[in-house]
């Protein structure tokens, strides 16, 4: 990235960033599980998945959940209390949703480090440009603002407004960011045609507070969102970074993960200082009917004081967890069974959103 790519009237030039995943939240964003075709079979078991997620939330910061309307929200607030859950720690907010996957349909919320001021940063949501169900959650940003009370910023382009999800970026709160070329470069995504590298760059320099973007190659077998980086490498410290490894060389995702892995054994933070650069297991193909799942462990969600780790029924599921625990020794690591979750081919991170203290 070169060239002056911030401004006064960004959020960049008035001093906002996005902080990393593991600074104090004020809380966690869910939305309750309702499309029943995303888990075709095994609907019944993903609101209590989602239950034994913000059981172990809800210690350390507030849940702020979504529900369509009033019947779902008695759902919600019944498998929750038989879950265990103090209902006083969960925010309930009324808005219609097409899916549960608020990393990416959800703004970012970024702050102003001088005086703690935070705001939005409401990118496109077209739902990875595959599905026509997407309108609900294109405008939850709105329903953010309003209920936060923070002002939003729409990134724009070429008159029109640029599209981006959560899962697409890992950020270090310093000012670098790791993405994959498959998701924001590649033709098929049809995310944001004719912009390009530097145009995406300038873009997430102006609105995160970005100096530097790391590029990595693509993401995993199965992953529909094209590339996701939330599957393939994840910031776990300024210049720590965790990367899956598959040890099966006639395994589809053998090939990118070890481009993904090279490339990063190369590539530096924002001040030019080399990575440190760790492994996680991959568990074992997963497929149901037929098809290949986004199994990965690098889909984790780091909180307040836990770490929650998808698990597969896995021998890899103590290794992803042992080494997690290792970087995160002040938070509790906790695998949150996601065999089921992951048929509706997203498991923590996807379905998690972090409001930034």
């Amino acid at each position: 990235m070169s060239g002056r790519t911030t401004r006064p009237d960004t959020p960049a030039g008035l001093g906002f960033r996005m902080p990393a995943e593991w600074e104090p939240h004020e809380a966690t964003w869910l939305a309750w599980p309702h499309k029943r075709s995303d888990w075709p079979g095994k609907f019944e078991a993903i609101p209590w998945v989602v239950a034994e997620i913000v059981r172990h939330l809800v210690p350390a910061e507030r849940v702020r959940l979504l529900v369509p309307d009033r019947r779902r929200e008695a759902e919600a607030r019944r498998v929750l209390h038989r879950a265990g859950v103090p209902l006083p720690h969960v925010d309930f907010v009324r808005a219609r949703t097409d899916r549960f996957w608020t990393r990416d349909s959800l703004p970012q919320v970024i702050r102003r480090d001088a005086d703690g001021t935070r705001a939005l940063v409401h990118w496109r949501f077209n739902a990875w440009a595959k599905y026509p169900d997407w309108h609900h959650d294109a405008r939850l940003g709105t329903t953010v603002s309003a209920r936060l009370g923070l002002p939003r910023w729409r990134p724009r382009a070429g008159g029109r407004h640029l599209v981006l999800e959560g899962g697409a970026i890992d950020v270090n709160g310093r000012g670098a960011l790791v993405t994959t070329e498959e998701c924001l470069l590649a033709r098929v995504q049809a995310r944001n045609p004719g912009l390009g590298r530097r145009g995406i760059e300038r873009a997430l320099a102006r609105h995160l507070g970005i100096r530097k973007v790391l590029w990595l190659a693509a993401g995993i077998v199965g992953d529909d969102t094209h590339g996701h980086v939330d599957d393939v490498c994840r910031f776990v410290g300024p210049r720590t970074v965790v990367a899956p490894v598959c040890r099966d060389r006639g395994d589809a995702n053998f090939a990118p993960l070890a481009e993904n892995r090279a490339r990063l054994r190369h590539l530096t933070d924002q001040d030019g200082r080399s990575l440190r650069v760790l492994s996680l297991p991959m568990p074992a193909p997963l497929h149901f009917a037929g098809e290949r799942l986004p199994a990965s462990y690098a889909n984790f969600y780091v909180a307040n004081d836990v770490v929650l780790v998808p698990t597969f029924n896995d021998p890899a599921d103590r290794d992803a967890l042992t080494t997690l625990a290792r970087l995160f020794p002040r938070r509790r690591v906790i695998g949150i069974h996601a065999v089921d979750l992951v048929l509706g081919l997203g498991t923590i991170h996807c379905m998690t959103q972090q409001e930034p203290r």
